[in-house]
């Protein structure tokens, strides 16, 4: 048994803190008692220290991280004990056993793994127990891969109706095996391709189960309302409880919108909708360089997309349509080349680092040019981040009622952005501690029980007897977020114990490895 003694607990409910003892025996939370008012020889002494549940990831990327690394440090090392994985319509079943395609896919986002994709989840999550994992994972069924199983040849086009009721059949299977949910990415391909019918078609079969739908929405800049509207109007046809992903406005011309984008989601609940949304605590975001082209050169194979590039007509041609960024988030036109970053680049690395601006200007030429030379080059991963809100947006949607927390990590290339490591810190640092957004029992609840509410999960996010003891010690007065992006993974300071499952996989600044995390299943 393990005694907590005398800690400030923040159970997670949003209620005042108190102090008290916790006792944890084998994986539950045994039973809550008054403060000791002398600690046991054998206790853990948090007179000075906070206890709340683990923090629950509502937004993850690390399906192959997971295997990859199966303690799971950069989660771990941040108080997150669970996390949903298999968002943005990225995914890795079902697939067929070393698919060029899914490796072209998921090696910007998921990274590289030996012979990738799993006939089914069933499959994949063999793999997953025999590896086991740090944190707890739950999984949802994505969007991309269900399209390029389905769809003979290249998937970025519209599906057939026969094509769409396999997709509906293999959706069907990967529920009925555990999934928690479908995830789609319509800002990325394949996903983009998919029309209203599909679309519907997927939803209700996720509706009968009665499971989440989380959505990469079309747009996130001068379309948002209209992207917004779209996955409502899904949900609002279809029945199902929708999961907005890293809600934002792109675009510093865009930010007036944030205040008429939240009206549109509250609209929805009133009417009687399952709306939810999850977002990250930073101004700027992170994903595959390919993602600046337009949608018709995404639905390229990427060898082909690379002989287009060397084009000289096809350079003018993809440059006038990034200008214009018609119907779709032109990053490069919404943000501006100086606040798009290098995070990762195989073929280039020296640019890393370096916004494109400096690489045009390293390389002797426009930023147009620069940015097609590094992509027809390129060989293997390609991640940037770009700079694409501003900070009061971020608190405006952070302080929303219905927003709950979520990293949107990835573990793709030499470098990751802060938020795969510090997120869960970052918010806690920045907006709680330094400029009090919310008041600490608040924001812990919309990083614990908020999202296990969501996700169904009776026993976890609260600091309750009986509830799974997930739980994070942290030292208030001493917790800071020392990343940048530079030094995305430097240690923070504060997180003084993690606990998985009544196991303890980080205490003293020090890694367990310990693999107690459980799969999450309906």
């Amino acid at each position: 048994m393990i005694r907590f003694s005398n800690a400030l607990i923040v159970d997670g409910s949003g209620a005042t803190p108190y102090r008290g003892d916790v006792l944890v025996e084998g994986e539950r939370i045994a039973a809550i008692l008054p403060p000791s008012a002398t600690p046991a020889p054998d206790a853990l002494d948090c007179s000075s220290l906070i206890l709340t549940p683990g923090f629950i990831d509502m937004h993850g990327h690390s399906e192959l991280e997971v295997l990859r690394s199966p303690s799971m440090r950069p989660k771990i090392g941040q108080g997150i004990t669970t996390e949903v994985a298999g968002n943005c319509g990225i995914g890795v079943f079902p697939a067929q056993k070393g698919s060029p395609s899914l490796k072209a896919l998921t090696n910007d986002v998921l990274g590289s793994y030996p012979d990738v994709g799993w006939d089914d989840f069933s499959s994949y999550l063999k793999a997953w127990q025999a590896r086991g994992s740090g944190t707890n994972m739950a999984f949802l069924q994505a969007h991309s891969t269900l399209r390029s199983f389905a769809l003979e040849g290249n998937p970025n086009r519209s599906a057939t109706s026969a094509e769409v009721e396999t997709m509906c059949l293999l959706l069907q299977k990967s529920l009925e095996q555990g999934c928690l949910g479908m995830s789609s990415g319509l800002y990325y391909a394949p996903c983009l391709f998919a029309d209203r019918k599909e679309l519907l078609a997927l939803l209700e079969v996720v509706r009968q189960y009665d499971r989440l739908f989380s959505v990469h929405v079309r747009c996130e800049g001068n379309e948002i309302l209209s992207s917004l509207g779209e996955v409502v109007d899904l949900a609002r046809f279809s029945g199902v409880r929708l999961q907005i992903s890293h809600l934002k406005v792109i675009g510093r011309e865009n930010q007036q919108l944030v205040t008429e984008m939240l009206h549109l989601i509250e609209d929805a609940r009133s009417e009687g909708l399952d709306v939810q949304f999850d977002q990250y605590p930073y101004e700027y975001g992170s994903t595959s360089l390919f993602s600046l082209l337009p949608p018709p050169y995404l639905r390229l194979e990427r060898k082909d997309l690379q002989s287009h590039l060397k084009s000289a007509c096809e350079r003018d041609s993809i440059r006038r349509m990034m200008e214009e960024g018609d119907g779709w988030d032109s990053l490069a036109q919404l943000c501006g080349w100086d606040a798009i970053r290098i995070l990762s680049l195989d073929s280039n690395p020296r640019y890393i680092g370096m916004t494109l601006t400096e690489v045009a200007s390293e390389r002797g030429q426009g930023p147009y040019d620069a940015f097609f030379d590094l992509l027809a080059e390129e060989e293997g991963a390609a991640l940037m981040t770009d700079i694409t809100q501003s900070q009061d947006t971020i608190r405006k949607i952070l302080s929303h009622s219905l927003m709950c927390f979520g990293t949107d990590a990835l573990y793709a290339g030499s470098l990751s952005h802060p938020r795969s490591y510090q997120a869960a810190i970052h918010l806690l640092d920045r907006y709680c501690k330094q400029q009090e957004v919310l008041p600490l029992e608040l924001m812990i609840a919309k990083m614990t029980s908020v999202g296990a509410h969501r996700l169904g999960l009776t026993d976890r996010g609260l600091i309750q007897k009986g509830f799974k003891a997930d739980l994070v010690l942290l030292d208030w007065q001493k917790l800071s977020d020392n990343s940048t992006q530079a030094n995305p993974d430097a240690k923070s300071t504060g997180v003084e114990l993690v606990m998985v499952n009544g196991t303890i996989a980080f205490q003293h600044g020090q890694y367990t490895d310990a693999t107690a995390g459980s799969a999450l299943l309906y």
